[in-house]
């Protein structure tokens, strides 16, 4: 196998075969704050659940 057959890598051309997005990159503390607000919302549907009352337990009664 020769090496012509492998293209060098350089990051650059990574980059380029992206699709461009669309919107903006967002910067790391608004990445950070969107994956809070989804967390936030996770764990208040979990809590939803496990405070509201349920009939799995038959025992309870």
């Amino acid at each position: 196998m020769s090496h012509e057959s492998a293209p060098e890598h350089t990051g650059q051309d990574d980059m380029r075969r992206d699709p461009a997005p669309a919107d903006p990159p967002k910067n790391l503390l608004q990445q950070m704050e969107d994956l809070m607000a989804a967390l936030n919302a996770d764990l208040s549907q979990l809590d939803a659940e496990l405070q509201a009352p349920t009939d799995r337990n038959p025992r309870a009664s």
